[in-house]
């Protein structure tokens, strides 16, 4: 958890959140090279100034070496006419690997609901990093229901554009239909992005021509910022991310998963992945098998075939009888479906 200190005890970052607002920019008072300051009061009645480093400084080592240094100075001074120091948070909480694989994770959760249990299922319109928030336990909440429609079965569901750029499905910019597969290519949009650290953009011009993708290896889009994967299971939980990621951001909303179909792969036990991450390549994830096992023998295409599936993917929620959820994705994505 972040914590601020101060001469009178424990300070909780939530404090500062709530007293700025999310540091909302009506509390910014200055802006400079380094980075923003902005007026709070907090819970016991003082009126305090915070100073927040912006993102791209933070990340530099000498930018941070200059923050501390000025809030160790600040700590040995004391003088009516200089500014007091009440406190300083030099420290984030990262959001390691597997933080990250929750967050798509619960994403997902939330979408399978909408889409799935609500009747008539609800379609977000807007899901975009933005409307993706964090509590202090850094478990995701999709947030932001100002575009949110009912998927009406008997209409045609026209719509006027709606949602983030760099988020929104193409197939919006010559239909105006909305379905449910806009809301899953966001997602997938969101999926990258909280893997690569950054907005996919390239990634996903790169994908309208796959083979493009044959020297671009997925440990190279990863963010660079976490300690690099070690464990297995974290590893294994990426590549799974990955995948269904991609899968959700075909060209042909047919072809997309279901929320649901999602949501499952990422309770359901998977096999054992036996290449390195090093060695996967993009155009794996989309076009061929991993070499994964159900641990007594390597099986071909057990991962997802993407570029050989039948546009009916994803419709899993047609299978009902199913008693349980399937552990191959292969077997999901080849099953048959009356859409």
């Amino acid at each position: 958890m972040f914590s601020i200190w101060n001469f009178d005890g424990r300070v909780a970052f939530e404090d500062i959140i709530a007293a700025t607002e999310d540091f909302d920019i009506r509390y910014c008072i200055g802006t400079g090279g380094y980075g923003s300051v902005y007026k709070a009061q907090l819970p016991n009645g003082k009126v305090v100034a915070l100073k927040k480093l912006h993102r791209r400084e933070s990340e530099v080592p000498t930018f941070d070496r200059s923050f501390r240094n000025e809030a160790k100075m600040l700590t040995e001074i004391r003088h009516k006419n200089i500014v007091k120091l009440h406190g300083d948070d030099a420290e984030a909480v990262e959001l390691d690997w597997m933080r990250r694989v929750n967050v798509i994770k619960n994403t997902a959760h939330a979408l399978c609901y909408l889409h799935h249990d609500c009747i008539p299922p609800i379609l977000h319109r807007d899901i975009s990093s933005n409307n993706i928030l964090l509590n202090s336990e850094l478990e995701a909440f999709v947030s932001d229901f100002g575009n949110a429609r009912l998927l009406d079965p008997d209409s045609s569901n026209h719509t006027t554009l709606a949602g983030t750029y760099g988020y929104i499905a193409p197939e919006l910019a010559y239909t105006m239909v909305m379905t449910e597969k806009c809301d899953v290519y966001s997602f997938g949009v969101i999926a990258l992005e909280v893997l690569m650290g950054r907005h996919p953009r390239e990634l996903l011009t790169l994908l309208s021509k796959p083979y493009s993708l044959q020297n671009v290896m997925l440990s190279d889009v990863l963010d660079t910022r976490p300690s690099p994967p070690r464990s297995r299971n974290v590893i294994q939980s990426i590549v799974v991310a990955a995948m269904l990621a991609l899968a959700c951001l075909r060209a042909k909303p047919k072809s997309r998963p279901t929320m649901k179909y999602v949501s499952q792969q990422f309770v359901a036990r998977q096999k054992q992945l036996l290449k390195p991450i090093s060695t996967i390549s993009l155009l794996e994830l989309v076009s061929s098998d991993l070499g994964m096992e159900n641990g007594r023998e390597p099986q071909p295409g057990i991962v997802l075939e993407l570029a050989k599936l039948n546009t009916d993917l994803g419709m899993e929620n047609e299978r009902e009888s199913h008693s349980e959820v399937s552990c191959h994705l292969d077997d999901e994505f080849h099953g048959s479906s009356s859409n």
